[in-house]
């Protein structure tokens, strides 16, 4: 399904090895938002380097909407973790890639251990950010001059957002809604996606 055309546009990360839930929670809200409020003028889609689908950490295989080179000129981008992103850290080509989006895009966002990836091409030098609680140390040992947040669900330094784990990505993204739509839009996105958090443990 190709994302709405026109207006504003959102991309989020896929590759091989991707958490899925930290690429499809952000993108449940954020095409919520999009679709049911078209007014607002914003779209999301995915895109993986080659447009193919891709196998997530758990053997979920997702879809792109297009390539890197294919892409919609994007306002955001948001670099979703996992496992994947290991082999990203001594990718040059992908970090290359990040540096030109972060040269073009005006907001760039993570979920996870995509904050790692960030750090590794230079973006969170003398930053505030987080990541998920496992890779906290991780990320502290790629640039030191990073202000690690342990504690933040996540963090918005501007023109950067990163999140701890997994589920925290639905977190920034319903923060995204309101830093570009308002709070009373993402207050009605939660609800249109049901997000109450209540642990059965």
């Amino acid at each position: 399904m190709s994302p709405s055309a026109g207006g504003r546009h959102i991309g989020i990360v896929l590759f091989d090895g991707v958490e899925e839930l930290d690429a499809v929670g952000p993108y449940e809200v954020l095409a919520y938002w999009t679709r049911n409020h078209p007014d607002d003028g914003w779209s999301v889609s995915c895109l993986s380097h080659d447009g193919a689908p891709v196998t997530g950490a758990k053997g979920l295989v997702m879809g792109a909407h297009s390539s890197f080179a294919d892409a919609p000129v994007m306002e955001v981008l948001l670099h979703p973790g996992g496992q994947g992103t290991r082999p990203q850290l001594h990718d040059e080509a992908h970090l290359a890639w990040v540096r030109a989006q972060r040269a073009a895009v005006p907001l760039m966002t993570s979920v996870c251990t995509g904050s790692l990836v960030y750090a590794a091409a230079g973006l969170l030098t003398g930053r505030p950010a987080t990541t998920h609680w496992a890779s906290l140390d991780h990320l502290g040992r790629l640039d030191p001059t990073v202000d690690v947040r342990p504690d933040e669900r996540f963090v918005d330094d501007g023109d950067v957002i990163t999140s701890a784990g997994v589920s925290a990505g639905i977190d920034m993204a319903l923060h995204l809604v309101a830093r570009l739509a308002g709070v009373e839009r993402a207050r009605q996105v939660r609800r249109g996606i049901q997000y109450d958090p209540a642990p059965p443990v």
